[in-house]
């Protein structure tokens, strides 16, 4: 190692998880109560360190597969953090990663095990460190991401309403959307799919599923909801 290497100072690179759900019109995001000092006790975003054989995105998969048991979740870098005093622990640049995940695929004893819960974005209690200014951030990039890419479908079920697929746009948009124009945009779209099933969970006549076929999207990849 050269003298140019060891006369520099060595600190932590963290990894700061925003994890996104959608849930009953809403988006959620997975939180945790600390349990170590500081600020232990209070809510934070889910993270870890980079160790010294991996990659920030390693790092980011890592901390998501240990706490949803999930492989491959969709997630995007969002930046890095570097306030000198940002961590009243050590000194740490953290990089925060955001991702989608379907609320209801994830595994509980994972998100149990670390103490975890699923919190209303309209709700969140207060958040340690900058974790808040993380997810203001997070929720800009995916809003911008999601009006010309097809990355809300990773929020849904598989099969889905449209009902459902237009209070996910309007949850992320956080904007009323006119039921008339969603629909006739999305029948223009062949990549969103009409199935032959339907949902009586919300009425006895039911409404028809849907659901987002890729191979299809990646023929005509021209998307604007």
């Amino acid at each position: 190692m050269t003298s140019y290497y060891l006369q520099n100072p060595k600190f932590h690179v963290g990894i700061d998880c925003i994890i996104f759900g959608f849930d009953k019109g809403e988006l959620h995001l997975l939180i945790q109560k600390r349990n170590f000092e500081p600020a232990k006790g209070k809510w934070s975003l889910m993270g870890g360190f980079v160790q010294a054989d991996e990659s920030s995105d390693d790092a980011a998969q890592r901390v998501l597969r240990d706490l949803t048991g999930l492989d491959h979740i969709y997630m995007e870098q969002v930046g890095a953090f570097g306030d000198v005093n940002r961590d009243p622990g050590e000194r740490v640049i953290s990089i925060a990663y955001y991702a989608l995940i379907n609320i209801n695929e994830y595994n509980t004893e994972s998100t149990n095990k670390y103490n975890a819960h699923w919190v209303k974005l309209n709700e969140l209690p207060e958040l340690i460190f900058d974790h808040s200014e993380m997810v203001r951030m997070a929720l800009e990039q995916m809003q911008q991401k999601a009006s010309c890419a097809p990355i809300s479908f990773k929020l849904l079920p598989e099969l889905f309403t449209l009902s459902q697929l237009q209070s996910l746009y309007e949850a992320i948009s956080r904007e009323q959307i006119d039921k008339r124009n969603f629909r006739k945009r999305v029948a223009e779209m062949e990549f969103i799919e009409k199935t032959d099933k339907i949902d009586k969970s919300g009425s006895r006549r039911g409404a028809y599923l849907y659901r987002f076929n890729d191979k299809a999207y990646r023929k005509d990849s021209k998307f604007k909801l």
